[in-house]
């Protein structure tokens, strides 16, 4: 007997290495130049409420087979998500083909700009492309903009921007962490060593930190408005750190966890950086691992 596969399994011809929400493009529509400054404060408010809850009508996909002459396509897709069957088109309803080069990971910006790639060796930036009609259909093109801080720098493994969209953070695999200012790129921090290689980045709620995780070793969490270390995140035993998040708690502060590849998440205070507590939550190997945006769930 032949199983059916659910309806939020697909299968699009490209091995996926990332995965993100797309923005509402509802939300960015070009707006009447007669609305007054009501209007233009009920728009900041929306846009504010957008970047809240994401829209999940969109899925953006990267990934595919390599350099090699695999076959397999090298491409950034988007999807539509239907909330209500949970679940995924049959046919991505746009697909960007990126020739030989590999998109490995990837940043979406939280207010709609567009969205950065890494590729094997430099960055690029990709901006949304709205078709109108009786269904607004959503696609990407790549940007005329050239990020000149991210070219020739090697294969980026971690890219976050922070909760307003004005940072962003670039991780590479020969170990140098870069922060900047968007969209300008004028420089923040530019460490040279910060991890052997930087596996995972993520900036916190309000956007004074971001932590840093390596291959191995003890994670880092710098201060953004200092650009320096503001702690040191060690292991115990033999943890090995995989994946971060910080997350929002009942009170309107923030906790900080960290998956152990073993299937362990840990707990940390982001006000004394000392650990709250271990729990083992799998058997399995932790490969991914996220939190939901009101930090009620985990995901791994």
């Amino acid at each position: 007997m032949t199983m059916e596969p659910p309806s939020n399994y697909q299968k699009y011809g490209v091995p996926f290495y990332v995965a993100a929400w797309a923005p509402d493009v509802r939300k960015s529509q070009p707006r009447d130049q007669d609305d007054d400054d009501d209007d233009q404060s009920k728009a900041q408010t929306e846009t504010e409420s957008a970047q809240s809850h994401p829209n999940q009508n969109h899925v953006v996909l990267a990934g595919g087979g390599g350099e090699g002459r695999s076959g397999v396509p090298n491409a950034i897709l988007v999807a539509q998500f239907d909330p209500a069957s949970v679940s995924l088109s049959h046919q991505p309803v746009a697909k960007l083909d990126t020739g030989s080069d590999l998109p490995y990971r990837m940043a979406v910006h939280p207010g709609g700009d567009g969205l950065i790639c890494s590729f094997p060796n430099s960055c690029r930036w990709f901006e949304w492309d709205e078709e109108s009609g009786e269904d607004t259909k959503l696609g990407l093109k790549q940007s005329d903009r050239v990020l000149d801080q991210l070219v020739d720098v090697g294969q980026q493994l971690a890219l976050a921007f922070n909760k307003e969209g004005s940072v962003l953070a670039a991780g590479g695999e020969d170990g140098k962490l870069r922060v900047f200012k968007w969209p300008s790129m004028e420089i923040i921090l530019n460490e040279a060593q910060a991890h052997t290689t930087v596996k995972q980045l993520d900036f916190s709620p309000d956007g004074k930190f971001l932590v840093s995780l390596g291959s191995s070793g003890p994670g880092r969490v710098w201060d953004i408005t200092s650009s320096t270390v503001a702690a040191s995140l060690p292991p115990e035993k033999d943890e090995v750190f995989c994946a971060c998040r910080f997350s929002l708690i009942s009170d309107g502060n923030y906790i900080l966890y960290i998956a152990d590849k073993s299937g362990s998440i840990v707990t940390w205070n982001t006000t004394t950086w000392k650990r709250i507590g271990s729990k083992t939550i799998a058997r399995d190997i932790i490969c991914a691992f996220d939190v939901s945006a009101d930090g009620k769930l985990l995901a791994w």
